[in-house]
Parts: structure tokens; sequence; C-alpha cells
């Protein structure tokens, strides 16, 4: 099997597998249970907890697990309107996010907030000044902006974003940074709120993390008491903490280098598929190596993805989270046509990708590019 996935998820690290199974059966207690045992397990997590808080530089305090980084958007986007719901009513956030932001603002718009997409340039980039405009205007009570583009790549400049917030006190900056932790240097400085998740990182599926800085309040969307913080209630699980930890520090360690090589793949693919007459290559400049997004002239991306999986080789069409509809609502915000929108291809890359690897992808590329179009009748 050749994997070109890595943005809709990761298979587990081994050594992160190995941490899973270890503490599944040595430390399955519950860490909220008074006795000797429970409280070995809660010392297991609170370590796991701290180690997070280091990698990000943050405090332990502010680090709160949950079951996906849907659940931490859920939580930051909710828990700041509910708690807050006596401040403004309006909410500032892109076209460009992830499903679980844009369908949760949709949703607190039936509770009569008002959301505001903010203009995009062609390359998907913030047009700023407009963010300025709808702050003067409405003084938000939260501006949610995806880190990275899940679809395309685009890498959104959160450094001037942060710097204009300063002068918004009553807005809180949340930031969806799922596909920018473990793939670039990322500063959580100056941000309110953060999400990621952990089987992006090479760890497992169902476990999240929203990083909650200590001014804030939020209004939970699970009950019952506290857990392994007030914010989410349920019985800790152990053994996704200390691996998602342990998945954290493994793919943050020796980060530049991995990047460069990631790098380095981006534009061994780039230099091919620029010469592939029948593609268009959506991603820029400003997006991520990680991600390159390209579109079909002739082939519908359906087709064309069911062409390489016979061949035993794995892309995507959209983010998979995505609606059914089959036009990109990320390249449609971007201002692409439909014939692009609605025939792209995502290639998502990672450390781990070999060099053989991707000439395999391209041979197939050009291969399957040639089947359909012979099908098609266009040679």
């Amino acid at each position: 099997m050749l994997y070109f996935d890595y943005s809709a998820t990761t298979p587990i690290d081994e050594a992160v597998l190995d941490t899973y199974q270890k503490v599944c059966k040595e430390y399955w207690g519950n860490p909220n249970s008074i006795h000797s045992y429970g409280s070995t397990c809660k010392r297991l997590m609170n370590d796991a907890t701290s180690r997070v808080a280091k990698v990000l530089g943050v405090k332990d305090s502010e680090i709160i697990f949950t079951s996906s980084a849907s659940e931490a958007n859920n939580l930051a986007i909710k828990g700041i309107c509910h708690y807050y719901q006596n401040r403004s009513r309006h909410i500032i956030t892109t076209e460009l996010e992830h499903s679980s932001v844009l369908e949760t603002v949709k949703f607190l718009e039936k509770e009569g907030y008002q959301v505001h997409y903010l203009k995009l340039d062609s390359n998907g980039l913030i047009d700023i000044s407009n963010l300025c405009e709808l702050l003067d205007k409405y003084n938000p009570s939260l501006v949610s902006i995806c880190a990275v583009n899940s679809e395309v790549g685009i890498l959104q400049n959160i450094g001037e974003i942060k710097n204009i917030l300063k002068e918004y006190p009553l807005t809180y900056l949340h930031v969806d940074a799922t596909q920018a932790i473990g793939k670039i240097p990322f500063d959580l400085d100056g941000i309110d709120l953060c999400s990621f998740s952990g089987h992006k990182i090479y760890g497992p599926k169902g476990i999240g993390c929203l990083v909650k800085k200590e001014k804030i309040e939020l209004t939970p969307l699970i009950h019952g008491g506290k857990s392994q913080t007030i914010y989410r209630a349920s019985t800790p699980p152990v053994e996704l903490i200390v691996s998602m930890a342990k998945a954290l520090n493994l793919v943050m360690d020796d980060l530049n280098n991995k990047y460069d090589y990631v790098l380095e793949l981006n534009k061994k693919l780039i230099s091919y598929l620029e010469k592939c007459d029948d593609i268009t290559i959506n991603s820029n400049k400003y997006c991520i190596p990680h991600i390159i997004n390209i579109s079909l002239k002739h082939i519908k991306s359906e087709t064309f993805l069911h062409a390489l999986e016979k061949k035993d080789i794995y892309v995507s069409t959209k983010t998979a989270c995505s609606s059914d509809k089959d036009e990109s609502q990320s390249l449609k915000a971007m201002g692409k046509s439909k014939d692009i929108s609605t025939r792209s291809i995502r290639i998502s890359l990672s450390y781990k990708t070999k060099i053989e690897e991707l000439e395999e992808l391209e041979k197939a590329i050009s291969t399957c590019l040639e089947e359909l179009n012979f099908m098609k009748g266009t040679y």
C-alpha cells in the first residue's frame, strides 16, 4: 500500500502503540479513584499532561483532553459563546474552516449569533483590512481561524492576527491547529484557545486536545463533575492521554529536519505535476508542503481516486470530514471555478513518505491519466 492521505489520519507510531498497550495492561485503573492504584494512574496521567504542556509551552492547567479535535472545536466555540453570552453575539471566521467549526457556528446562528465570514484573496489568505473592519464594527466575542487549511494547505498569518487582537481584549482567538501541530513550528503565545488531534500526529484515534488559557472560562459540553478537568466530565482515558503525550513528543522531535524533508518531497512532486497538461495545481506558495491540492481537467476526482486505488495507492478528494457535496468548499471560497472545485484531489505527504513511494505515485498518475483519457476518447 502506498498512502498519501496523511492529512486525513496517520498510522499510529510503533513506539506509541507500545506505550498504549503497556498502559492498557498495567495502568487501567480509574485515576479519580482515591485508592493507591487509582492514585498511581492519576500520577501517570498528570505526568503525561505536563509533558504535553511543556512541548506546547503552556501550563498544565490549560490542557483539556477531549475525544477529538472536532470535540475540542465545539467546546471552544460553544463554550465561549455560552459562558460569555451577555457580550457581543458576533463571531468572525472563514469559509476555509473544518466542518466541525463551520457546523458549530451555524448551530450558534440558530441561537441568535451572527457569523461573519472574512474575505479571502486568490491565495486563500485572510483580508486583514476586512478583519479590522469587522472587529471595529462588531467587537465580536470570538474569532475562529484555522492555522492550516485541511484541503489546500493554506497557512494563515496567525502571528499578525494575534497582534491585531491585542487591541480587542473582549474578543478571544480560537485557532484550529490540527493540520499545523507536528508539521510546522507553532507558537501558542497570544492564542486563547487551540485545538488539535492525536490521530493526525501518529497517535491513537479517540483523543484530542483543547488548550484553554487560564484567564478564560468555558461552559462545558459534557457535564458531570471534575474529571481530568472541570471543563469536561467523563472517566479520563489514561492510556489515550499517555499515548498522545508520547506521540506529540515524538513528532516534535527534530521537527525542522522533518519539515525540510517534506519540503523536498513537495518540490519533487510539484515539479512532476507542473509537466502534466491535464492537472491544475491549486496549492500555492502560502501552503505548507505536506498538502498538495490539484484539479483534473477532464476527469472526475472520484474516478481518478478509484483508478489509483486499484493500484493500491490512496489519496483523497476533500477533507475526510467534509459533506458529500461534490464541490470543494475551500476552493470555492478561494474563488476557483466550479470545474476546479469539483475535480480536486488532495495528496498529503509525511516525513515517513519515502522517495521511492513518491516515484511510484508519479508513475501511477501518468498511467491513470493516459488510461482514463483514452477511455474518454481525448487521445
